[in-house]
């Protein structure tokens, strides 16, 4: 990585994160921040760093984010005890990324702070799934594609073009 994508990477992530947790912040105050910026956090770090990975593709991004979270709502709703239900919501999670194919990784943090949130998390429910986890993936993601325009070579133009469709596929690579 130049210095130049470095910069740009960092750049990024700081400008994706302060946002996302400014919103996430606003939804639900400040009891269950740390877990939120967890997830996001560990998206930033892929979709900036390594935005050519499969991993940090849009479909990736926000697919695996929003099944993971439907896992870990539902782990929290259905099942008993939460040491068993945050155990259960990430292969869950992992399921569904496979399933959905969206695999990507932050999506087990995202399932375990739907069961381990607190009680602000635990009260939106379903719509946890909307806000702010739909939300915080589209700001990083929208961030991500402004930020790409100042990389040598944009990600997101890349993959229109129809370039690298061969790693399209990141289960059967």
């Amino acid at each position: 990585m130049t210095e130049k994508e470095f910069v740009i990477s960092v750049m990024g992530a700081f400008v994706g994160t302060l946002i996302a947790s400014f919103f996430s912040n606003m939804i639900l105050q400040a009891e269950a921040m740390p877990l939120i910026l967890a997830s996001t956090g560990a998206s930033a770090v892929l979709i900036f760093s390594l935005p050519f990975s499969p991993v940090s593709r849009p479909w990736n991004l926000v697919g695996g984010h929003l099944v993971s979270a439907f896992a870990g709502v539902s782990c929290y709703l259905l099942v008993p005890g939460e040491l068993l239900a945050a155990s259960i919501s990430i292969p869950s999670a992992m399921l569904l990324m496979h399933l959905f194919r969206c695999m990507h990784p932050p999506g087990g943090a995202t399932a375990i702070t739907a069961v381990v949130g607190g009680a602000n998390v635990h009260a939106l429910g379903y719509a946890f799934i909307v806000i702010p986890v739909f939300i915080n993936a589209i700001i990083l993601l929208s961030i991500a594609m402004a930020i790409a325009t100042f990389r040598d070579d944009n990600p997101f133009e890349s993959r229109l073009k129809g370039e690298g469709d061969e790693t399209l596929d990141v289960l059967e690579e």
